[in-house]
């Protein structure tokens, strides 16, 4: 191997006229940025979402809505569900712990059972809140619902 034969590594190389190389090259002088501006300096980087000084989309779109911070975000559970981990695990007791351990939620989520789906036996449900219908699915099946905090 001699100096004379070195080439660069397959795919290492993407530009065919390496940029700012003299006069010689083609692209010398200005380096293909241009007379003066902020786009001619080294360094320069433009803001995100930046047009040219026009008003920029995110701030042309009108804005509607807000976010309530006193919103209480519940999981929402379906009583086909409770019916099937009854099943699967012969319990007459569902708790919030048997559903962290079953998957369906995690330890910082809170619970709401919802009345889609049918009870078949008699279980007490423990959780942070129930809807009206699955509340009276439960007790019609001579079952309990019980509100945590």
């Amino acid at each position: 191997m001699e100096l004379y034969n070195l080439k660069p590594a397959e795919g290492s190389t993407h530009n065919s006229k390496r940029v700012g190389r003299g006069y010689g090259s083609g692209k010398g002088r200005t380096s293909t940025r241009g007379h003066k501006g902020a786009k001619a300096r080294s360094g320069y980087s433009r803001k995100i979402g930046f047009e040219g000084g026009q008003m920029p989309l995110q701030r042309r779109v009108p804005k509607f809505g807000f976010k309530n911070i006193n919103r209480v975000e519940y999981k929402g559970i379906n009583l086909s569900t409770i019916q099937a981990l009854a099943d699967a695990k012969q319990l007459e007791r569902i708790t919030v712990e048997d559903l962290i351990a079953a998957g369906y939620i995690n330890k910082h989520q809170l619970v709401k059972i919802l009345g889609n789906g049918e009870i078949t036996s008699k279980l007490e449900v423990v959780a942070h809140a129930f809807s009206k219908t699955a509340e009276a699915a439960i007790t019609e099946k001579g079952g309990n619902a019980v509100k945590m905090k």
